[in-house]
């Protein structure tokens, strides 16, 4: 009988896991969710949190009744926001955000919920413990926030400044500070201005930066190439410095012709271009080779939708043209003008 106690608790606490914050983590990650998950009994009328609490934990109400309320102020009435059933999140939203609560939970009966992670253990214990696990904690709770406020389409809200940082923690490369292309996957039905320049690089011959002196060289070279494309997005004073895939990066520019587009494209292979040269040979023994690395790229651009009147095939194209240039030897500027007939 105990064993079957133990294991219909396990079953009750692996409930935890169906909240949306946890969802795209391993199985192994979300064993370790389930180990810190303890049982938390809230008797009736006990506050479960209150105004400017630290929401450090997240909460999966099993049985009872929560709700969620603003304490009236010098005796006047409370202002009820929600009541919570069983199966709700609680606090996730605040959590995610890791926000302090604006509101009062209290507990109507007596109450049973999951909560993670367990009294005793702080977030920043877990974070110190599993790290890998607690970063991917962070890219699902921004995700998870950002999708709600975009369902949502609140001005309001989107121009909060903590809804701006999850913004860039979603969809910001970590390693060079530019867009990632899941953001212009998502965003672009709002970004698009026409008519869009669409400009795309890839570095040439960065196969031997990074065979020769590791993939640290080929990080900082990808920081420096991000730094130039930042540089003319801010002249600009709009458009967007992107990563793509891999080493392949560019601008988006909305309400940018075919002349000032091809301006921008030859911009930016000269100024690629006059990044300083790499050493590649650290040592007076070392065989002979290539003393220097120097910087060129390929560059494609177009504009949408002067080239392409669809917008999913104008990108494919620019990026297929990249990458047939690159392959014939780069170190040029080409535009992209459509696909051929078939």
């Amino acid at each position: 009988m105990a064993e079957n106690s133990r294991q219909k608790e396990h079953k009750s606490i692996s409930a935890i896991i169906t909240s949306d914050l946890f969802s795209n983590l391993l199985p192994e990650e979300k064993q370790a969710i389930v180990n810190r998950t303890g049982i938390f009994e809230l008797q009736k009328g006990a506050s479960l949190f209150s105004p400017g609490d630290k929401a450090e934990r997240l909460y999966l109400l099993q049985k009872g009744h929560i709700r969620i309320f603003k304490p009236g102020g010098d005796g006047g009435e409370d202002e009820e926001i929600a009541r919570f059933t069983p199966g709700d999140n609680i606090g996730d939203f605040d959590f995610a955000r890791e926000a302090n609560y604006d509101a009062q939970a209290e507990a109507l009966e007596n109450s049973t919920l999951l909560v993670f992670p367990n009294f005793g253990m702080t977030l920043g214990d877990f974070t110190l413990e599993m790290p890998r696990v607690a970063i991917r904690l962070l890219l699902n709770s921004a995700a998870m926030v950002t999708g709600r406020i975009k369902s949502t389409r609140k001005l309001v809200m989107e121009n909060m400044s903590w809804v701006q940082e999850l913004y860039r923690k979603a969809y910001e490369d970590p390693g060079t500070g530019l867009w990632k292309q899941t953001f212009l996957t998502d965003e672009i039905g709002r970004l698009i201005e026409e008519p869009m320049a669409l400009i795309m690089l890839k570095p040439d011959r960065f196969k031997l930066l990074v065979d020769t002196l590791g993939h640290g060289a080929g990080d900082k070279a990808m920081i420096k190439i991000a730094a130039v494309l930042k540089s003319i997005a801010r002249r600009l004073g709009r458009g967007w410095a992107l990563r793509f895939r891999s080493n392949e990066t560019g601008l988006l520019v909305n309400k940018c012709d075919a002349v000032q587009a091809k301006f921008l494209a030859l911009s930016l292979s000269a100024a690629i271009a006059a990044l300083p040269p790499v050493p590649l040979k650290q040592e007076r023994d070392e065989p002979p080779g290539e003393d220097l690395f120097t910087f060129s790229g390929t560059v494609v651009w177009g504009v949408w939708p002067v080239d392409d009147e669809y917008w999913a095939s104008f990108f494919d194209g620019t990026y297929r043209l990249l990458l047939e240039t690159w392959k014939t030897g780069g170190n040029t500027v080409i535009r992209y003008k459509g696909s051929p007939p078939v």
